[in-house]
């Protein structure tokens, strides 16, 4: 009996034991590193660890910037760092898993203008003060201040940068970065490709729902991101759920112009969990007769935590729009009746592992698919037929003046003869796979390599067999080095195969120098920024169905005719920045040179002899064909400024001046109005030593927000000089007399906008905002009306949340 009991207790012992050997393994472990913005380690910050907001435990950093909290049940922590000279920071949330001992660094600022973490910069995250690319972060609060309905206002902020939206809301809109084309800048949603194939994005259709933040690289990086990143790159982030408690919020508001907007979110976190998603509906009829415009969204994004050092996250934007697109109505006085449906829904499932303190590694797969329908029902205008062989139809008489004072009169076609209805449809759709690893040699040395395949299919009829198919792939490898906290530099080199042009290779260099460290004096951090890369960029579908190659491989005169070859731009930029004030004052200027070639352009068979195409290759295409021919140039100047005065006021300001110049043209021949007889008019595309059309020599954006109590006050402005343009209008016999010369053909504008709220309880908002607060013409197309001021008046109410 005596021999049983010490057995049972031994047994017992020994369950009790491995029992708290168990619980042991089980608790979590959350370590990290505090450094300043440059990533030298401070020693004796306190760092406080939360839970739900409530402290758990405290301690304060080693000398070598470490710091620890063990024996943590599994859940979600943060931690909040102070340190006498620097601001404070209360990190994200994260999951600390069973047994799992998770580790980061918390990087403090000086002063109260805040480094973000970039990621279109380079392979992994970045401080910008690591970085010497030209970044600009559109952060949450700062959306949430101007409260604008798309995405396109917020980007009329970035530096260097022109939106150009072709009638009123709705309208087709463009982005053009440091004078490159609209289909120079890569688009990502959550990381993934939205573009076109070929480049082309429309931002018209882009609300800001669910949007967290919007990052804007202004340089190339094919490295990373392969085809179309020649001028830069935008990355649209969606929100996640944060709080404990599920949130459930509430926005409705409305306006002149018939604007109605709602919006509906509901999102949370808990244990391994986060959620997030919103649905949002606005409809306007605009200023011109048939320009309505309505968009529904959904946006969301699920993560969960799974394993020891994985989050493994997705998202997914849907959206539907329906423009009136009542076409250029200055230019003919008369409505079109055409209509734009647009369905686009970007799906995006990811993994991000931290195997260990060293390896990393992210894969992430993404689909893109992209659906238009352009419905014609009937002619608009004035039946005209001079010639007996069938007419077109003509707007009224309209007199047209330029920004010079020179004044043309006459009826320009509005529609041409033929059968209606008329619709033209058109999908995309994207299938990417991207995967890198990163391993981090040394402190001060990092190395990243990853690859990426895409699947796109074009289609001219969205239920038919795809008209064009490619699977293009890529690899990179990139080096990240710090050199005695003072010096950071990034290169790299990535291949990209495309089935259209084969391989091509694109190197990048960026370096930031401090002349001067940071500090709390009045003049604070110097630091010197150059960055060197080279981009590429595919052809369209129908750039490439219609290039000289496809069109005579198989005829005799196909011999040795190269396919097409990639777009191509070479980028350089140098920049210094100064802290002043302590900190709360940051400046930039910066000078930046592109070099755009190999552009595409479609040459007639004459035009293309003259590009030394030989004739019978010429002669064996029916009207012409794409070629790489066209090049042009593009420099100038950027100068900003951040400043934070106290608690309460932001202030950011910039000017960019544009020299940009076409270098190089064969299918740009001249036309000519009777009216001015010695001015050469570039019809649809500027002339060779003559501007790119729609991109200012002088721009220029303002934001000042000012947050005191419940009471929030922004105003944002965008200003633009006189830019080069075309009227693009045949008169009714074909000629040029409705022609207008494209010197400064758009006239100045400037665009202010303000917006106010007051929180009569933490989860209850008013607010208003004014559009376009002067009623001014910013139209950045000629001849398509702007807005006229508009007021929208509403009120956000929420329950739930932490």
């Amino acid at each position: 009996m005596t021999r049983i009991v010490r057995v049972v207790v031994a047994l017992v012992a020994t369950l009790s034991a491995a029992q708290t050997d168990l619980r042991a393994q089980a608790q979590a472990v959350l370590a990290g590193t505090v450094v300043d913005a440059l990533g030298a380690r401070l020693d004796g910050a306190t760092v406080t660890l939360l839970h739900d907001g409530q402290t758990v435990q405290e301690a304060k950093s080693g000398g070598d910037g470490t710091f620890s909290f063990s024996g943590l049940a599994p859940d979600r922590y943060q931690v909040q760092v102070s340190m006498p000279g620097f601001q404070s920071k209360t990190s994200d949330a994260v999951f600390v898993g069973q047994g799992r001992s998770f580790s980061f660094e918390v990087a403090l600022d000086i002063g109260p203008l805040q480094q973000d973490v970039v990621v279109t910069a380079g392979a992994t995250e970045q401080l910008q003060a690591r970085t010497g690319a030209p970044v600009t972060v559109i952060d949450e609060a700062t959306i949430e201040s101007i409260n604008k309905l798309d995405v396109l206002e917020a980007l009329r902020l970035v530096p260097a940068s022109q939106i150009v939206q072709v009638g009123q809301r709705g309208g087709p809109t463009s982005l053009f970065l440091r004078g490159g084309e609209s289909n120079f800048t890569k688009v990502l949603i959550d990381g993934i490709p939205a573009n076109d194939i070929g480049g082309g994005f429309d931002f018209s259709q882009l609300t800001i729902a669910s949007v967290e933040r919007i990052e804007v690289l202004r340089q190339t990086n094919s490295v990373i991101y392969g085809s179309d990143a020649l001028t830069g790159v935008v990355n649209i982030s969606t929100r996640r759920g944060t709080s404990r408690v599920p949130a459930l919020d509430y926005a409705i508001d409305g306006g002149n112009l018939g604007t109605f907007n709602n919006a509906l979110s509901f999102g949370g976190a808990y244990k391994r969990f986060d959620y997030f998603s919103q649905y949002s509906y606005y409809t306007t009829d605009n200023d011109t007769p048939n320009n309505g415009y309505r968009n529904g969204t959904y946006a969301g994004r699920f993560g969960a935590a799974v394993g020891n050092g994985t989050n493994v996250y997705g998202t997914v934007r849907y959206l539907d729009g329906r423009y009136g697109s009542a076409n250029g109505f200055d230019l003919y006085r008369i409505a079109d009746d055409s209509v734009s449906d647009t369905n686009q829904t970007y799906i995006s499932v990811a993994a991000d592992s931290q195997i260990s303190p060293r390896w990393q590694t992210t894969i992430r797969f993404g689909s893109t698919d992209q659906e238009s329908l352009y419905t014609n029902p009937s002619p608009t205008g004035q039946y005209f037929d001079p010639f007996g062989f069938g007419g077109n139809y003509l707007g009224q008489t309209v007199t047209l003046e330029d920004a010079a004072g020179r004044t043309v009169t006459g009826q320009a076609i509005l529609d041409y003869g033929g059968i209606y209805p008329q619709s033209f449809a058109s999908r995309t759709t994207r299938r990417s796979l991207f995967g890198q690893a990163t391993f981090q040699a040394t402190r001060d040395l990092a190395i990243s390599a990853g690859g990426r395949f895409e699947h796109e299919a074009g289609y001219s009829d969205p239920d038919a067999d795809p008209s064009d198919t490619r699977n293009n792939g890529g690899a990179f490898v990139e080096g990240r080095a710090t050199l005695v906290n003072r010096i950071y530099i990034s290169a790299g080199i990535g291949m990209e195969h495309n089935e259209v042009f084969q391989t091509a290779y694109t190197p990048r260099l960026s370096v930031a120098a401090y002349l001067r460290n940071p500090s709390t004096e009045q003049v604070g951090e110097t630091k010197l920024t150059l960055n060197i890369g080279k981009g590429i960029k595919a052809p369209s579908v129908y750039q490439g169905q219609n290039s000289l190659y496809a069109l005579v491989t198989g005829t005799p005169a196909g011999a040795g005719v190269d396919p097409l070859g990639p777009e191509k731009s070479r980028g350089f930029d140098i920049g210094l920045e100064q802290a002043l004030a302590a900190g709360k004052l940051r400046a930039r200027v910066g000078y930046f040179n592109n070099t755009f070639e190999n552009l595409l352009e479609f040459l007639s068979r004459t035009q293309l002899v003259s590009a030394g195409v030989p004739p019978d290759v010429a002669a064996a295409t029916a009207f012409g064909a794409y070629i790489n021919s066209a090049s042009f140039d593009a420099q100038g100047i950027e100068l900003s400024a951040d400043a934070a005065v106290g608690a309460k006021l932001r202030f950011g300001a910039s000017y960019t001046y544009l020299d940009a110049e076409v270098t190089e043209a064969f299918g740009r021949s001249a036309a000519f109005n009777p009216a001015f007889p010695t001015i050469p008019i570039g019809a649809y595309s500027p002339l060779v030593g003559e501007r790119p059309f729609r991109r200012p020599a002088n721009s220029g954006t303002l934001f000042v927000g000012y947050t005191t109590g419940p009471i929030d006050v922004a105003l944002s402005g965008y200003f633009a000089g006189r830019r080069d343009d075309s009227t693009f209008l045949s008169d009714g016999f074909f000629g040029n007399s409705l022609l207008l010369p494209n010197q400064g053909l758009d006239p100045a504008y400037q665009k202010i906008d303000v917006s106010a709220s007051y929180r009569l309880h933490p989860r209850l908002r008013v607010y208003t905002t004014i559009d376009n607060i002067f009623n001014e013409d910013y139209a950045a197309a000629f001849g398509f009306p702007s807005l006229p001021a508009t007021i929208r008046v509403g009120a956000s109410v929420g329950v739930g949340g932490d």
